[in-house]
C-alpha cells in the first residue's frame, strides 16, 4: 500500500434514494382548430402549452381547439399537450387525422404525436381526450395511445338516448377509459349564446384539478364543474333511485353528468374495464402512478453491480415510496419485497433481479346503506323526562 501523510476520503453511494411521483395531471389534448395561430400550433405536432389563456387568444374560433381549452380552463390552469389536427373534407376524413399514422420519414400525426411528446417535450401527458370529435374509431384509438402511456381516456358515450349510449359501452374494454353522457351547457362570448361545452374537456380539466389538489386516489365523480350552466340532454338523477337516468348509466359502466342540489357534477367511478380488479377510475391511476414512479425511478441502479447491498437498497427505496403514498392517502398499504423463490441463482448470475410489490387502493364510497328503525322504546321513561322537563 502507498505511504501516504494525510487525509483520505471516500465518498460512499449505496443506500436508499427518494422516489419523486410522476406528475398525474399534465394533459393530452387532440383538436381541430382551422384558423388558428400555425406558428403556436402547427399541424400534427404536440405543443406544450403552459399558459392557457394565451393558448385561447391564439386557438381562433372554429373547430374544437378554443372550446376545449376554455371549458378545462374553467377548472384549472394545467399543463397541456395540444396536437391540432386539420379537418377533412367529410367526418370520416377527419376521423383518419385524428387518428393519424406514422408517416414514412417517422414523423406521427394525430393523436400518436402525443406519443412523441415525452422526446420533444419533456413531459408525458396523462389524461387524454378529443372532445368534440369522439367516434367509436376515435376513442378506441385514443384507449390505444392511453395503453401506451400509461395515460387515461375521457370520451362521450355516442348515442341520443340512455338506452343507446349504455349499448355504446359494450364497445369498449379498457380500463383507461371512462365514458361520459351527455355534454354541458356554457355560455359562449362569440355567439353570445349557450353553446354545448364538451364533457371530455370538463372533464380532462376537473381531474387535473383533483389530481393537484387531492390526489389519483379521488375519483372525477360527485366534484363540482365550474362554468356550465345547464346539459345539453335532461338527466334525471335521484341519489335513492338507481331507476334513474342516472342510475342506470351507471349501472351499464357510464358516468352520468348531472345536476345536484349543489351545482352540477358527473356522478359515475367506473371505467369501462373487463378486469374487475380495475373497475374503478382510481384505481386505474394509481396503478399507473405506481407503475411508472417506480420504473423511471429505479435509473440510478441499473448497470451497479448486482450485490445483496444494492437489491436491500432498491427495496428500501421502494418501501420509502409506498409509506409516503399510505401517509397522504393515495394507498391503504404497499410492500417491496426479494423474493428468493423468483430468483435463483442462474437469474443473479446472468444479472436478473426481481423485486415483488403488493399494494391496495380505497375504493370510492359508491353504495352507503343506512337502516331506518321506528320503535316505541323512548316513551318508557315518557314520565322522568316530564318530570324532568318542570
Amino acid at each position: 500500500m502507498p505511504f501516504k501523510h494525510g487525509i483520505t476520503l471516500t465518498e460512499i453511494s449505496t443506500g436508499a434514494r427518494t422516489l419523486t411521483a410522476v406528475s398525474t395531471a399534465i394533459l393530452g389534448l387532440v383538436a381541430t382548430a382551422p384558423d388558428a395561430d400555425a406558428d403556436a400550433f402547427p399541424l400534427d405536432r404536440p405543443v406544450l402549452v403552459t399558459d392557457i389563456e394565451t393558448a385561447i387568444g391564439k386557438a381562433g374560433l372554429a373547430g374544437t381547439l378554443a372550446r376545449s381549452l376554455r371549458a378545462i380552463a374553467d377548472q384549472t390552469r394545467p399543463v397541456l399537450v395540444v396536437v391540432r389536427v386539420a379537418e377533412g373534407a367529410d367526418d370520416a376524413a377527419t376521423a383518419s387525422n385524428v387518428i393519424g399514422t406514422t408517416t414514412a420519414e417517422g414523423t406521427k400525426t394525430g393523436m400518436q404525436a402525443l406519443l412523441a411528446a415525452q422526446a420533444q417535450l419533456g413531459v408525458k401527458p396523462k389524461i387524454l381526450g378529443a372532445p368534440g370529435l369522439e367516434t367509436q374509431a376515435i376513442t378506441a384509438a385514443l384507449a390505444v395511445i392511453a395503453k401506451k402511456l400509461r395515460g387515461f381516456v375521457y370520451a362521450r358515450a355516442l348515442g341520443a338516448t340512455i338506452t343507446e349510449a349504455s349499448a355504446y359501452r359494450a364497445n369498449f374494454s379498457e380500463r383507461e377509459l371512462m365514458l361520459l353522457m351527455p355534454d354541458f351547457l356554457a355560455w359562449d362570448t362569440a355567439t353570445s349564446a349557450n353553446v354545448t361545452s364538451y364533457a371530455a374537456a370538463r372533464a380532462m380539466g376537473l381531474r387535473a384539478l383533483i389530481d393537484e389538489q387531492t390526489g389519483p386516489h379521488k375519483t372525477l365523480s360527485n366534484v363540482a364543474v365550474s362554468g356550465v350552466v345547464g346539459l345539453t340532454q335532461d338527466i334525471h338523477w335521484d341519489i335513492e333511485d338507481m331507476a334513474s337516468d342516472a342510475g342506470v348509466l351507471n349501472a351499464a359502466q357510464v358516468t352520468a353528468l348531472i345536476r345536484s342540489d349543489s351545482g352540477f357534477r358527473f356522478w359515475g367511478n367506473r371505467t369501462c374495464a373487463d378486469d374487475p380488479l380495475f373497475v374503478f377510475e382510481s384505481t386505474v391511476r394509481v396503478a399507473q402512478l405506481l407503475a411508472d414512479t417506480v420504473a423511471r425511478g429505479m435509473v440510478w441502479a441499473m448497470d451497479k453491480d448486482l450485490t445483496p447491498s444494492l437489491a436491500r437498497d432498491i427495496v428500501e427505496t421502494v418501501n420509502g415510496f409506498f409509506l409516503d403514498l399510505k401517509t397522504s392517502g393515495v394507498i391503504l398499504g404497499a410492500k417491496a419485497w426479494f423474493d428468493e423463490t423468483d430468483n435463483p441463482v442462474d437469474s443473479l448470475k446472468a444479472g436478473k433481479l426481481r423485486i415483488d410489490y403488493d399494494y391496495a387502493v380505497p375504493p370510492p364510497l359508491e353504495d352507503l346503506g343506512f337502516n331506518q328503525r321506528i320503535t316505541d322504546s323512548y316513551f318508557a321513561d315518557f314520565a322522568s323526562q316530564l318530570s324532568q322537563a318542570g
